[in-house]
């Protein structure tokens, strides 16, 4: 398990940010089982963009599933972030289904 207080760090550990936004690529990115993001993180990035990111910037990352979490699960927010690739999306507080569902991801 790692976390990432921000989706720049997310992507840092992802290999996805450039020397422009923080460090250098990484040519070997680890492995990832799944991604969960809040909708809502720090100024910056949104759990949307960066569930795009993962989907669309690297052929090493586009298969990783996305979890998104929030507590305002506005059916378009939902819908957004299925159709650019989440696997679930999650509304706060979870359920004990919603527990069960991501334990079936992994």
């Amino acid at each position: 398990v790692t976390t990432a207080v921000s989706g720049l760090q997310a992507l840092e550990f992802l290999g996805l940010v450039d020397d422009k936004q923080s460090s250098v690529i990484q040519t070997q990115i680890p492995k990832v089982n799944l991604v969960c993001s809040d909708y809502h993180m720090p100024p910056g990035m949104t759990g949307y963009e960066l569930l795009k990111k993962i989907k669309q910037e690297s052929a090493a990352t586009k298969d990783v599933p996305v979890v998104i979490v929030s507590s305002d699960a506005e059916t378009t927010r939902v819908n957004e972030c299925l159709e650019a690739g989440a696997v679930m999306f999650i509304s706060k507080p979870f359920q004990s289904a919603d527990v069960e569902n991501l334990k079936n991801l992994m």
